[in-house]
Protein backbone atom coordinates (compact mmCIF):
# COMPACT_ATOMS: atom_id res chain seq x y z
CA UNK A 1 0.00 0.00 0.00
CA UNK A 2 1.23 3.09 -0.58
CA UNK A 3 1.05 5.81 2.28
CA UNK A 4 -0.40 9.27 0.76
CA UNK A 5 1.10 11.54 3.04
CA UNK A 6 3.69 13.93 1.66
CA UNK A 7 7.57 12.99 3.60
CA UNK A 8 9.65 15.84 5.04
CA UNK A 9 12.26 14.64 2.37
CA UNK A 10 10.41 14.04 -0.38
CA UNK A 11 9.89 18.31 0.20
CA UNK A 12 13.07 19.11 1.71
CA UNK A 13 14.87 17.54 -2.07
CA UNK A 14 12.27 18.42 -4.16
CA UNK A 15 11.05 21.76 -2.76
CA UNK A 16 14.47 23.39 -1.40
CA UNK A 17 16.03 22.63 -4.66
CA UNK A 18 18.02 25.90 -5.15
CA UNK A 19 20.04 25.12 -1.87
CA UNK A 20 20.92 21.19 -3.22
CA UNK A 21 20.68 20.89 -6.81
CA UNK A 22 23.89 20.34 -7.80
CA UNK A 23 23.91 17.10 -5.76
CA UNK A 24 21.08 15.89 -7.69
CA UNK A 25 21.52 13.26 -10.21
CA UNK A 26 20.13 14.90 -14.05
CA UNK A 27 17.73 12.17 -14.41
CA UNK A 28 15.56 13.24 -10.78
CA UNK A 29 15.03 16.48 -12.81
CA UNK A 30 14.06 15.60 -16.72
CA UNK A 31 16.67 14.34 -18.27
CA UNK A 32 16.37 10.51 -19.38
CA UNK A 33 18.98 8.11 -18.32
CA UNK A 34 20.37 5.11 -20.92
CA UNK A 35 17.07 2.72 -21.57
CA UNK A 36 17.17 -0.49 -20.33
CA UNK A 37 17.14 -3.53 -23.10
CA UNK A 38 13.58 -4.85 -22.12
CA UNK A 39 12.22 -1.34 -22.82
CA UNK A 40 13.96 -0.77 -26.15
CA UNK A 41 12.63 -0.07 -29.39
CA UNK A 42 9.66 1.78 -28.00
CA UNK A 43 8.56 -1.52 -26.05
CA UNK A 44 6.43 -0.87 -22.98
CA UNK A 45 6.94 -3.55 -19.39
CA UNK A 46 5.64 -7.09 -19.28
CA UNK A 47 2.00 -6.91 -17.83
CA UNK A 48 1.11 -3.06 -19.17
CA UNK A 49 -2.37 -3.08 -19.43
CA UNK A 50 -3.71 -1.18 -22.58
CA UNK A 51 -7.12 -0.28 -21.64
CA UNK A 52 -10.41 2.72 -23.15
CA UNK A 53 -12.80 4.50 -20.55
CA UNK A 54 -16.13 5.59 -21.06
CA UNK A 55 -18.66 7.45 -18.43
CA UNK A 56 -21.87 5.83 -17.77
CA UNK A 57 -23.91 9.19 -18.61
CA UNK A 58 -21.68 9.78 -21.47
CA UNK A 59 -22.47 6.26 -22.76
CA UNK A 60 -25.52 4.09 -21.24
CA UNK A 61 -28.38 5.91 -22.34
CA UNK A 62 -31.61 4.26 -20.75
CA UNK A 63 -32.03 7.11 -18.50
CA UNK A 64 -35.47 6.24 -16.92
CA UNK A 65 -34.63 2.08 -17.12
CA UNK A 66 -35.05 -0.40 -14.80
CA UNK A 67 -35.75 2.69 -11.61
CA UNK A 68 -32.63 4.35 -12.46
CA UNK A 69 -33.25 8.42 -11.10
CA UNK A 70 -32.38 11.48 -12.37
CA UNK A 71 -29.09 13.14 -12.37
CA UNK A 72 -27.65 17.05 -12.42
CA UNK A 73 -27.20 15.99 -16.00
CA UNK A 74 -30.15 14.97 -16.85
CA UNK A 75 -31.57 18.10 -15.69
CA UNK A 76 -29.03 20.54 -16.90
CA UNK A 77 -29.00 18.85 -20.59
CA UNK A 78 -32.78 19.52 -20.79
CA UNK A 79 -32.31 23.06 -19.75
CA UNK A 80 -32.71 25.23 -23.13
CA UNK A 81 -29.16 26.09 -24.24
CA UNK A 82 -26.85 24.81 -21.84
CA UNK A 83 -25.46 21.93 -24.20
CA UNK A 84 -24.64 22.14 -27.97
CA UNK A 85 -27.80 22.02 -30.47
CA UNK A 86 -29.43 20.97 -26.96
CA UNK A 87 -28.61 17.66 -26.60
CA UNK A 88 -28.74 15.59 -24.32
CA UNK A 89 -27.43 11.82 -22.80
CA UNK A 90 -30.43 10.29 -22.99
CA UNK A 91 -30.02 8.11 -25.62
CA UNK A 92 -26.23 8.48 -25.80
CA UNK A 93 -24.67 5.41 -27.35
CA UNK A 94 -27.40 3.13 -26.06
CA UNK A 95 -24.18 0.83 -24.06
CA UNK A 96 -27.37 -0.05 -21.76
CA UNK A 97 -28.56 -2.27 -24.34
CA UNK A 98 -25.71 -3.05 -27.28
CA UNK A 99 -22.50 -3.46 -24.08
CA UNK A 100 -22.08 -6.69 -25.54
CA UNK A 101 -21.77 -5.89 -28.73
CA UNK A 102 -18.89 -3.00 -27.57
CA UNK A 103 -17.29 -5.49 -25.62
CA UNK A 104 -16.94 -7.14 -28.60
CA UNK A 105 -15.28 -4.24 -29.99
CA UNK A 106 -13.23 -4.52 -27.00
CA UNK A 107 -11.76 -7.85 -27.16
CA UNK A 108 -10.69 -7.35 -31.03
CA UNK A 109 -8.26 -4.31 -30.19
CA UNK A 110 -6.76 -6.41 -27.45
CA UNK A 111 -8.35 -4.35 -24.72
CA UNK A 112 -6.78 -5.82 -21.48
CA UNK A 113 -8.67 -3.31 -18.99
CA UNK A 114 -12.19 -1.50 -19.32
CA UNK A 115 -12.81 1.75 -16.74
CA UNK A 116 -15.95 3.21 -16.78
CA UNK A 117 -18.16 4.50 -14.03
CA UNK A 118 -21.02 3.52 -11.86
CA UNK A 119 -24.12 5.78 -11.93
CA UNK A 120 -25.06 6.62 -8.81
CA UNK A 121 -28.64 7.08 -9.26
CA UNK A 122 -29.10 3.64 -11.06
CA UNK A 123 -27.81 2.32 -7.31
CA UNK A 124 -29.57 4.73 -5.79
CA UNK A 125 -32.46 6.87 -7.45
CA UNK A 126 -32.43 9.39 -4.86
CA UNK A 127 -28.90 9.26 -3.62
CA UNK A 128 -29.21 7.55 -0.38
CA UNK A 129 -31.39 4.92 0.77
CA UNK A 130 -32.57 1.05 -0.43
CA UNK A 131 -29.91 0.14 -3.32
CA UNK A 132 -31.99 -0.52 -6.92
CA UNK A 133 -31.27 -4.34 -7.55
CA UNK A 134 -31.91 -3.68 -11.10
CA UNK A 135 -28.79 -1.14 -11.05
CA UNK A 136 -26.76 -3.71 -9.83
CA UNK A 137 -28.35 -6.26 -12.55
CA UNK A 138 -26.93 -3.95 -15.49
CA UNK A 139 -23.08 -4.01 -13.73
CA UNK A 140 -22.96 -7.14 -12.78
CA UNK A 141 -23.78 -8.51 -16.35
CA UNK A 142 -21.08 -6.35 -18.38
CA UNK A 143 -18.43 -7.20 -15.40
CA UNK A 144 -19.53 -10.67 -16.31
CA UNK A 145 -18.95 -10.31 -19.78
CA UNK A 146 -15.84 -8.47 -19.47
CA UNK A 147 -14.00 -11.40 -17.26
CA UNK A 148 -15.28 -13.50 -20.02
CA UNK A 149 -13.89 -11.74 -22.66
CA UNK A 150 -10.40 -11.42 -20.85
CA UNK A 151 -10.50 -7.69 -20.11
CA UNK A 152 -10.74 -6.63 -16.76
CA UNK A 153 -12.73 -3.98 -15.01
CA UNK A 154 -12.07 -0.76 -13.51
CA UNK A 155 -14.41 0.70 -12.07
CA UNK A 156 -15.19 4.60 -10.93
CA UNK A 157 -17.89 5.34 -8.82
CA UNK A 158 -18.48 9.38 -9.88
CA UNK A 159 -18.32 10.46 -12.94
CA UNK A 160 -19.83 13.85 -12.37
CA UNK A 161 -23.48 12.24 -12.42
CA UNK A 162 -24.90 13.25 -8.87
CA UNK A 163 -28.17 12.61 -7.80
CA UNK A 164 -30.29 15.18 -9.02
CA UNK A 165 -31.87 14.61 -5.53
CA UNK A 166 -28.75 15.35 -3.56
CA UNK A 167 -28.25 18.58 -5.62
CA UNK A 168 -31.97 19.54 -4.36
CA UNK A 169 -30.37 19.40 -0.68
CA UNK A 170 -27.35 21.54 -1.81
CA UNK A 171 -25.30 19.31 -4.05
CA UNK A 172 -21.56 19.40 -2.87
CA UNK A 173 -22.44 22.78 -0.98
CA UNK A 174 -23.52 20.48 1.43
CA UNK A 175 -20.98 18.00 3.60
CA UNK A 176 -23.83 15.62 3.69
CA UNK A 177 -23.14 14.88 0.03
CA UNK A 178 -19.71 13.75 1.25
CA UNK A 179 -21.35 11.44 3.44
CA UNK A 180 -23.54 10.00 0.89
CA UNK A 181 -20.92 9.41 -1.37
CA UNK A 182 -18.92 7.60 1.15
CA UNK A 183 -21.93 5.47 2.16
CA UNK A 184 -22.79 4.55 -1.76
CA UNK A 185 -19.25 3.68 -2.06
CA UNK A 186 -19.30 1.26 0.22
CA UNK A 187 -22.34 -0.58 -1.03
CA UNK A 188 -20.90 -0.80 -4.49
CA UNK A 189 -17.76 -1.91 -3.61
CA UNK A 190 -19.37 -4.99 -1.57
CA UNK A 191 -21.06 -5.62 -4.28
CA UNK A 192 -19.13 -5.55 -7.08
CA UNK A 193 -15.14 -6.00 -5.77
CA UNK A 194 -15.68 -10.08 -5.80
CA UNK A 195 -15.04 -9.44 -9.38
CA UNK A 196 -13.55 -5.83 -9.90
CA UNK A 197 -10.60 -5.32 -7.69
CA UNK A 198 -9.44 -1.63 -9.18
CA UNK A 199 -11.94 1.12 -7.62
CA UNK A 200 -11.70 5.00 -8.69
CA UNK A 201 -13.36 7.04 -5.98
CA UNK A 202 -13.90 10.20 -8.36
CA UNK A 203 -13.13 11.07 -12.29
CA UNK A 204 -11.48 14.82 -12.30
CA UNK A 205 -12.25 17.22 -9.36
CA UNK A 206 -11.23 20.42 -10.60
CA UNK A 207 -13.95 19.65 -13.74
CA UNK A 208 -16.94 19.14 -11.36
CA UNK A 209 -16.14 20.91 -8.88
CA UNK A 210 -14.88 24.44 -10.96
CA UNK A 211 -16.91 23.96 -14.26
CA UNK A 212 -20.02 23.19 -12.61
CA UNK A 213 -19.83 25.11 -9.38
CA UNK A 214 -17.94 28.21 -10.50
CA UNK A 215 -17.95 28.50 -14.27
CA UNK A 216 -21.65 27.52 -14.69
CA UNK A 217 -20.98 25.77 -18.03
CA UNK A 218 -21.71 22.15 -16.54
CA UNK A 219 -23.83 20.59 -14.54
CA UNK A 220 -25.28 21.65 -12.39
CA UNK A 221 -24.45 25.31 -13.51
CA UNK A 222 -24.07 27.45 -10.97
CA UNK A 223 -21.75 30.45 -10.70
CA UNK A 224 -20.51 30.60 -6.80
CA UNK A 225 -18.85 33.21 -5.45
CA UNK A 226 -14.69 32.38 -4.36
CA UNK A 227 -16.47 31.57 -0.71
CA UNK A 228 -18.35 29.17 -1.25
CA UNK A 229 -16.53 27.37 -4.72
CA UNK A 230 -13.58 26.69 -2.04
CA UNK A 231 -15.74 24.80 0.70
CA UNK A 232 -17.50 23.04 -2.36
CA UNK A 233 -13.76 21.64 -3.35
CA UNK A 234 -13.32 20.57 0.20
CA UNK A 235 -16.29 18.88 0.37
CA UNK A 236 -15.34 17.03 -2.87
CA UNK A 237 -12.02 15.70 -1.53
CA UNK A 238 -13.97 14.88 1.63
CA UNK A 239 -15.89 12.34 -0.40
CA UNK A 240 -13.33 11.02 -1.74
CA UNK A 241 -11.43 10.20 1.24
CA UNK A 242 -14.45 8.58 3.01
CA UNK A 243 -15.17 6.87 0.07
CA UNK A 244 -11.51 5.24 -0.13
CA UNK A 245 -12.30 4.75 3.61
CA UNK A 246 -15.22 3.16 3.10
CA UNK A 247 -14.02 0.99 -0.05
CA UNK A 248 -10.99 0.08 2.65
CA UNK A 249 -13.69 -1.40 5.27
CA UNK A 250 -16.02 -3.23 2.84
CA UNK A 251 -14.18 -4.35 -0.53
CA UNK A 252 -13.34 -8.08 -0.64
CA UNK A 253 -9.09 -8.87 -0.41
CA UNK A 254 -6.93 -7.91 -2.79
CA UNK A 255 -9.16 -4.25 -3.74
CA UNK A 256 -6.89 -1.60 -5.00
CA UNK A 257 -8.04 1.82 -4.61
CA UNK A 258 -6.90 5.02 -5.95
CA UNK A 259 -8.71 8.03 -7.99
CA UNK A 260 -8.72 9.25 -11.76
CA UNK A 261 -7.93 12.84 -11.63
CA UNK A 262 -6.62 15.75 -14.16
CA UNK A 263 -4.21 17.75 -12.29
CA UNK A 264 -2.92 20.67 -13.97
CA UNK A 265 -0.24 19.21 -16.74
CA UNK A 266 2.95 21.26 -15.60
CA UNK A 267 5.45 21.19 -18.24
CA UNK A 268 9.01 23.29 -17.70
CA UNK A 269 9.06 25.55 -21.10
CA UNK A 270 12.73 24.49 -21.30
CA UNK A 271 14.64 21.59 -19.37
CA UNK A 272 16.70 23.70 -17.97
CA UNK A 273 17.59 23.35 -14.02
CA UNK A 274 16.09 26.31 -13.17
CA UNK A 275 13.08 25.81 -15.34
CA UNK A 276 12.62 22.14 -13.76
CA UNK A 277 12.94 23.99 -10.20
CA UNK A 278 9.60 26.07 -10.73
CA UNK A 279 7.52 23.21 -12.86
CA UNK A 280 8.17 21.05 -9.51
CA UNK A 281 6.95 23.69 -7.21
CA UNK A 282 4.44 24.78 -9.48
CA UNK A 283 3.08 21.20 -10.10
CA UNK A 284 2.32 21.10 -6.46
CA UNK A 285 0.49 24.54 -5.84
CA UNK A 286 -1.30 24.71 -9.35
CA UNK A 287 -2.93 21.60 -7.88
CA UNK A 288 -2.69 22.07 -4.07
CA UNK A 289 -7.18 22.47 -3.85
CA UNK A 290 -7.27 18.82 -5.41
CA UNK A 291 -4.15 16.17 -5.69
CA UNK A 292 -1.70 18.27 -3.56
CA UNK A 293 -4.35 17.89 -0.75
CA UNK A 294 -5.27 14.21 -0.97
CA UNK A 295 -1.55 12.93 -1.55
CA UNK A 296 -0.15 15.25 1.66
CA UNK A 297 -3.38 15.60 4.32
CA UNK A 298 -3.16 19.08 4.17
CA UNK A 299 -3.44 22.48 1.99
CA UNK A 300 -0.63 24.42 0.86
CA UNK A 301 -0.02 27.52 3.29
CA UNK A 302 0.43 29.49 0.05
CA UNK A 303 -3.19 27.93 -1.33
CA UNK A 304 -5.07 29.24 2.15
CA UNK A 305 -3.38 32.29 2.05
CA UNK A 306 -4.33 33.66 -1.20
CA UNK A 307 -7.64 32.58 -0.08
CA UNK A 308 -7.84 34.60 2.78
CA UNK A 309 -11.56 34.76 4.09
CA UNK A 310 -12.77 32.52 1.27
CA UNK A 311 -10.37 29.57 2.55
CA UNK A 312 -12.72 26.63 3.41
CA UNK A 313 -13.66 25.51 6.67
CA UNK A 314 -12.20 22.16 7.99
CA UNK A 315 -10.65 20.32 10.73
CA UNK A 316 -7.71 18.00 11.35
CA UNK A 317 -9.88 15.17 10.83
CA UNK A 318 -11.62 16.12 7.79
CA UNK A 319 -7.82 16.78 6.78
CA UNK A 320 -7.15 13.08 8.04
CA UNK A 321 -9.36 11.37 5.69
CA UNK A 322 -8.92 13.66 2.92
CA UNK A 323 -5.35 11.97 3.27
CA UNK A 324 -6.36 8.26 3.38
CA UNK A 325 -3.69 6.17 1.63
CA UNK A 326 -4.10 4.86 -1.85
CA UNK A 327 -3.06 1.95 -3.55
CA UNK A 328 -2.77 3.44 -6.94
CA UNK A 329 -3.22 6.97 -8.66
CA UNK A 330 -4.86 7.43 -11.89
CA UNK A 331 -4.11 10.35 -13.90
CA UNK A 332 -6.29 12.21 -16.98
CA UNK A 333 -3.96 14.25 -19.20
CA UNK A 334 -4.55 15.44 -22.42
CA UNK A 335 -2.61 19.15 -22.89
CA UNK A 336 0.21 20.76 -21.21
CA UNK A 337 0.80 24.12 -19.20
CA UNK A 338 4.17 25.60 -19.56
CA UNK A 339 5.82 27.31 -16.66
CA UNK A 340 8.99 28.98 -16.40
CA UNK A 341 11.06 30.12 -13.60
CA UNK A 342 10.71 34.01 -12.42
CA UNK A 343 11.66 36.31 -9.40
CA UNK A 344 8.04 36.48 -8.37
CA UNK A 345 6.82 34.85 -4.49
CA UNK A 346 6.01 32.00 -5.90
CA UNK A 347 8.93 31.33 -7.90
CA UNK A 348 6.91 30.90 -11.40
CA UNK A 349 5.11 31.78 -13.56
CA UNK A 350 2.55 30.17 -16.30
CA UNK A 351 3.47 30.90 -19.78
CA UNK A 352 0.25 32.41 -21.88
CA UNK A 353 -0.97 30.61 -24.77
CA UNK A 354 -0.03 32.13 -28.35
CA UNK A 355 -2.24 32.70 -30.74
CA UNK A 356 -0.90 29.88 -32.92
CA UNK A 357 -0.40 27.48 -31.07
CA UNK A 358 -1.50 24.03 -31.71
CA UNK A 359 -4.77 22.21 -30.39
CA UNK A 360 -7.11 19.40 -31.79
CA UNK A 361 -11.08 20.10 -32.90
CA UNK A 362 -11.92 20.96 -29.11
CA UNK A 363 -9.91 24.46 -28.71
CA UNK A 364 -9.01 23.44 -25.16
CA UNK A 365 -7.12 20.45 -25.94
CA UNK A 366 -3.57 22.42 -26.36
CA UNK A 367 -1.20 19.63 -28.40
CA UNK A 368 1.82 18.89 -25.66
CA UNK A 369 2.92 15.38 -25.57
CA UNK A 370 5.19 16.33 -23.01
CA UNK A 371 2.49 16.77 -20.47
CA UNK A 372 2.04 12.40 -20.51
CA UNK A 373 5.57 12.56 -19.42
CA UNK A 374 5.51 15.47 -17.05
CA UNK A 375 2.40 14.70 -15.17
CA UNK A 376 3.69 11.16 -14.29
CA UNK A 377 7.15 11.82 -13.50
CA UNK A 378 5.84 14.68 -11.32
CA UNK A 379 3.30 12.51 -9.11
CA UNK A 380 6.22 10.00 -8.74
CA UNK A 381 9.02 12.40 -7.85
CA UNK A 382 7.04 14.45 -5.40
CA UNK A 383 4.57 12.77 -3.51
CA UNK A 384 6.55 8.80 -3.81
CA UNK A 385 4.24 7.14 -5.68
CA UNK A 386 4.49 3.54 -6.55
CA UNK A 387 1.73 2.47 -9.04
CA UNK A 388 0.06 4.53 -11.33
CA UNK A 389 -2.02 4.78 -14.57
CA UNK A 390 -2.94 7.07 -17.08
CA UNK A 391 -6.79 6.89 -16.73
CA UNK A 392 -7.78 9.28 -19.46
CA UNK A 393 -5.57 10.64 -22.58
CA UNK A 394 -7.04 11.15 -25.88
CA UNK A 395 -8.59 13.87 -28.49
CA UNK A 396 -11.24 15.53 -30.50
CA UNK A 397 -10.91 15.13 -34.22
CA UNK A 398 -13.23 16.23 -36.90
CA UNK A 399 -14.17 12.62 -38.32
CA UNK A 400 -15.14 12.22 -41.42
CA UNK A 401 -17.24 9.22 -42.75
CA UNK A 402 -15.16 9.09 -46.54
CA UNK A 403 -16.75 7.29 -49.74
CA UNK A 404 -15.41 3.63 -48.47
CA UNK A 405 -17.46 4.23 -45.15
CA UNK A 406 -13.44 4.70 -43.44
CA UNK A 407 -12.76 6.78 -40.84
CA UNK A 408 -8.81 8.22 -41.48
CA UNK A 409 -8.02 10.19 -38.48
CA UNK A 410 -4.45 10.79 -39.05
CA UNK A 411 -4.51 13.81 -36.68
CA UNK A 412 -5.92 11.86 -33.65
CA UNK A 413 -3.07 9.26 -35.00
CA UNK A 414 -0.35 11.72 -34.96
CA UNK A 415 -1.11 12.63 -31.36
CA UNK A 416 -1.77 9.48 -30.09
CA UNK A 417 1.80 8.34 -31.53
CA UNK A 418 3.21 11.69 -30.30
CA UNK A 419 1.91 11.34 -26.08
CA UNK A 420 2.76 7.40 -26.51
CA UNK A 421 6.40 8.11 -27.17
CA UNK A 422 6.34 10.41 -24.05
CA UNK A 423 4.99 8.11 -21.92
CA UNK A 424 7.27 5.52 -22.92
CA UNK A 425 9.98 7.98 -21.67
CA UNK A 426 8.55 8.10 -18.32
CA UNK A 427 8.53 4.23 -18.25
CA UNK A 428 11.92 4.01 -19.39
CA UNK A 429 13.28 6.36 -16.57
CA UNK A 430 11.27 4.13 -13.95
CA UNK A 431 7.96 6.10 -13.16
CA UNK A 432 5.71 3.58 -12.78
CA UNK A 433 3.24 3.74 -14.82
CA UNK A 434 1.30 0.36 -14.91
CA UNK A 435 -1.61 0.95 -18.04
CA UNK A 436 -3.08 3.48 -20.20
CA UNK A 437 -6.29 3.65 -20.82
CA UNK A 438 -7.29 6.17 -24.04
CA UNK A 439 -10.66 8.10 -23.85
CA UNK A 440 -12.81 7.01 -25.67
CA UNK A 441 -13.91 3.52 -27.11
CA UNK A 442 -16.40 5.05 -28.79
CA UNK A 443 -17.85 8.61 -29.74
CA UNK A 444 -19.84 9.99 -27.22
CA UNK A 445 -22.12 12.68 -25.50
CA UNK A 446 -19.39 14.93 -24.41
CA UNK A 447 -21.41 17.13 -22.17
CA UNK A 448 -22.24 20.57 -22.74
CA UNK A 449 -20.35 19.83 -26.26
CA UNK A 450 -22.95 16.99 -26.95
CA UNK A 451 -22.49 15.26 -30.20
CA UNK A 452 -20.10 17.75 -32.30
CA UNK A 453 -16.85 16.70 -30.56
CA UNK A 454 -15.91 13.19 -30.71
CA UNK A 455 -13.21 11.68 -29.33
CA UNK A 456 -13.62 7.50 -30.12
CA UNK A 457 -11.55 5.52 -32.24
CA UNK A 458 -14.83 4.30 -33.25
CA UNK A 459 -17.11 6.24 -34.92
CA UNK A 460 -20.84 6.21 -33.81
CA UNK A 461 -23.55 7.00 -35.89
CA UNK A 462 -25.97 8.93 -33.51
CA UNK A 463 -28.94 7.76 -35.40
CA UNK A 464 -28.49 4.35 -36.36
CA UNK A 465 -25.81 3.20 -33.79
CA UNK A 466 -23.64 1.79 -36.27
CA UNK A 467 -20.10 1.19 -34.96
CA UNK A 468 -17.00 1.99 -37.53
CA UNK A 469 -13.93 1.83 -36.18
CA UNK A 470 -11.42 4.33 -37.84
CA UNK A 471 -8.02 4.71 -38.36
CA UNK A 472 -7.01 5.24 -34.64
CA UNK A 473 -8.67 2.13 -33.47
CA UNK A 474 -5.99 0.36 -36.18
CA UNK A 475 -3.18 2.11 -35.26
CA UNK A 476 -4.26 1.21 -31.41
CA UNK A 477 -5.00 -2.49 -31.90
CA UNK A 478 -1.58 -2.24 -33.29
CA UNK A 479 0.26 -0.74 -30.64
CA UNK A 480 -1.30 -3.50 -28.08
CA UNK A 481 -0.14 -6.27 -30.42
CA UNK A 482 3.34 -5.24 -29.78
CA UNK A 483 2.95 -3.84 -26.09
CA UNK A 484 4.81 -0.18 -27.39
CA UNK A 485 5.36 1.89 -30.29
CA UNK A 486 8.05 -0.65 -31.79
Amino acid sequence: MMNARFSRRSFARLLGLSASAASLPLHALGSAPPTGSDLAGGRFPEGFVWGSATASYQVEGAVREDGRGPSIWDTFSHMPGKTHNGDTGDIADDFYHRYLDDIALMKELGLKGFRFSISWSRIFPTGTGAANPKGFDFYDRMIDALLAAGIQPYCTLYHWDLPQALEDKGGWQNKDTAKAFGEYAGVVAKHLSDRAKQFMTVNELSSFVDIGYREGRHAPGLRLDRGRHAQVAHHAVLGHGLAVQAIRANAKPGTKIGLADNPAAICPVIETREHLEAASRAFREENAKFLTVIMEGKYTEQYLRGLGADAPKFTDEELKTIGSPLDFVGLNVYGPHWVRASSSPKGYEMVEWPASYPHMLSDWLHVGPESLYWVPKHTHTLWGVKEMYITENGCSASDVVNNQGQVLDTDRVMYLRNYLTQLHRAVSEGVPVKGYFLWSLLDNYEWADGYDRRFGITHVDFRTQKRTPKLSAEFYKAVIARNGLA
